[in-house]
């Protein structure tokens, strides 16, 4: 999330009014994030005040989005808490402001718990696994954009960018990853839709009770393995080393695999998932740092981060049957 696109207090108003949401009072920029332009808007009628969000999509398509508006109505409707996209008098979900595809959803309560303990990692896995569920009859298709063909484009952009020693590991972790894909484990995982970006800062809580997920604008359809594998590679690690951390990770995988248990294939391939979701960040974290867009509020994530998580997952690999 970050400022791309300046949007005025009149147009945000306007789009309240054709939502039916009331008059606004309030419009914030938020400055967490590098792919779209989001703001804070609170709105008031005669039910009060409400809060929610304003994303224009900076870089998604309006082909592209439905899959992502569609899918978190889909999970709401299924009892998963996450925002909901409000809808026009013709139910329309996706909108336009200021030239781009823009959507408006309800804002979750609470806030992020930035050093979560076993508790919040148990109630986050059983609810990631909930979310996989509740998205098996989801009609809509989309691949994972980010995920393995993605890869395999933007490493070339990136490596001008690396020393030599980053350069090795990152051709040597891709085609580590190419020769996973292309066996018969890997083909046997489940699949379905997925969140693909469920860090701290995309899940909200008040009072030490999961309110919910939020930011699926990089969910598609991948393993539900390799989903599990980018929450274990923030929320279960020491983020000063990128160690693991097994008692979270335990409270993460035993709550998930209570409500969802893990298949052979994916208790064999959870080493290589979690090498693979941190090669994906740390590849995506490169190409922003390096090669960044103009934004009004933009702040790079440290790309080294996830260099390191890749390097502990390579060094001391974390299987199934330790958690």
């Amino acid at each position: 999330m970050a400022v791309f696109t300046e949007v005025s207090e009149s147009e945000a108003g306007a789009l309240l009014r054709e939502l039916n949401l009331g008059e606004l009072r309030e419009l914030r920029g938020i400055q967490s994030g590098i792919e779209n332009t989001n703001y804070f808007v609170t709105a008031e009628d005669v039910l009060g005040r409400r809060e929610f969000v304003l994303t224009l999509f900076e870089r998604l398509t309006a082909d592209q989005l439905p899959y992502y508006l569609h899918l978190m109505k889909h999970l709401a409707q299924h009892g998963i808490p996450v925002p909901d996209p409000a809808a026009d008098r013709n139910g329309d979900i996706l909108h336009t402001m200021r030239g781009k595809p823009a959507a408006l959803v309800n804002k979750l309560e609470g806030g992020h718990e930035l050093a979560p303990d076993p508790g919040h990692c148990e109630q986050v896995g059983a609810m990631l696994a909930r979310m996989h569920l509740a998205g098996r009859d989801y009609n809509r298709r989309q691949p994972n954009l980010r995920g393995l063909a993605w890869w395999n484009e933007t490493v070339p952009v990136v490596l001008p960018f690396v020393t030599p020693e980053q350069a090795a590991l990152l051709r040597g972790e891709l085609a580590f990853q190419n020769h996973v894909a292309a066996g018969s484990a890997y083909a046997a995982l489940p699949r379905g839709a997925i969140h693909a970006d469920l860090f701290r800062d995309n899940a909200m809580f008040q009072d030490g009770r999961l309110t919910g997920f939020f930011d699926f604008y990089f969910a598609g359809v991948d393993s539900w393995l390799f989903d599990l594998a980018v929450c274990l590679n923030d929320w279960a690690i020491d983020l000063a080393t990128g160690a693991h951390d097994a008692q979270r990770a335990s409270a993460f995988v035993n709550a998930y695999a209570a409500v969802r248990p893990l298949s052979a294939a994916e208790r064999q391939l959870l080493p290589a998932m979690l090498r693979a979701g941190a090669l994906r960040f740390w590849i995506s974290r490169l190409w922003d740092f390096h090669l960044p867009r103009e934004a009004s509020l933009l702040q790079p994530h440290d790309p080294s981060h996830f260099e390191r998580v890749l390097r502990q997952r390579v060094a001391h690999p974390v299987t199934a049957a330790s958690l």
